[in-house]
């Protein structure tokens, strides 16, 4: 499914391919999934193989990945063997209840360090505490944790988050689950010209055409959940968004027409005899 490879930037950069390399390892999809929401495991398997994910979230403090013996197990149709699983911090509202979460999927996952780490501020916006990130970060950091953070669009949060030691900054697009799209693209721009990280959108998109904008801004990936999950035919909508993002991805290395008031002719004018 993938394989090593040094450095963070995407491998278009380094030997002509085009893979996002998070932590040294290699990726071909720049999609990531979530792995709640659906109506039963059924569908998630479903939908994940639809989306082409290779990294895929769970939520370790609301699936059941082995903790309850007695209840169907998420790794039965999402197996480490075949993803890369990323356990996440969803639902933690303290820099101690993220950090003993990790510590909790590593035990649970025998030893596997690669987490998401969000910690909330209020459960109206789902915003991030951006204090209680750094503190959290900064723990799980030294604990040799490799750390892709949740965040806010702000450049300057971002910036430090990575220069703390995250492997990878997730700004939202919008609030988790709105399905709002990306509410402040020249920030999404900005936190990507200065990262040296990947950069993924996470929270906010709500169809295709949102996941393709956020790769057309040069980020390194998308992740989402709601807005597959609660689509009326997710298996449907996990394939338009896994095309959304490579198609996405191919406009930006293209790179786009520039942006002019007036209209400006497709055939050539110059000498033309009429």
């Amino acid at each position: 499914m993938s394989t090593a490879s040094a450095g963070v930037q995407t491998a278009s950069t380094q030997s002509g391919s085009d893979s996002l390399i998070i932590d040294g390892v290699e990726y071909s999809a720049r999609l990531l999934t979530g792995s709640g929401k659906y109506k039963d495991l059924e569908e998630t398997r479903l939908a994940t193989e639809a989306s082409g994910a290779q990294i895929v979230t769970v939520a370790v403090r609301r699936t059941n990945i082995g903790q309850n013996s007695d209840e169907p197990n998420l790794l039965d149709v999402i197996s480490p063997k075949d993803y890369t699983l990323l356990p996440n911090t969803a639902m933690c509202y303290t820099a101690d209840d993220a950090v003993r979460t990790c510590r909790l999927a590593r035990e649970l996952l025998d030893g596997h360090t690669l987490v998401k780490l969000e910690v909330l501020g209020d459960e109206k916006t789902l915003y991030p505490d951006l204090q209680q990130t750094y503190v959290a970060l900064e723990i799980l950091v030294k604990e040799d944790f490799k750390v892709m953070v949740y965040t806010n669009d702000d450049p300057i949060a971002a910036k430090r988050l990575e220069e703390m030691g995250a492997v990878a900054v997730m700004p939202l697009a919008a609030p988790i689950g709105s399905g709002l799209g990306i509410r402040n693209p020249y920030n999404i721009r900005t936190i990507v010209e200065n990262a040296t990280v990947p950069i993924l959108v996470d929270a906010g998109v709500g169809t295709a055409s949102d996941a393709a904008i956020a790769m057309e801004l040069g980020c390194d990936g998308v992740l989402m959940n709601t807005a597959i999950a609660g689509a009326d035919n997710p298996v449907l909508m996990a394939s338009a968004m896994k095309k959304a993002v490579e198609a996405g991805r191919e406009a930006y290395l293209a790179g786009r027409i520039p942006r002019k008031r007036f209209a400006s002719a497709s055939s050539p004018v110059d000498g033309t005899f009429f």
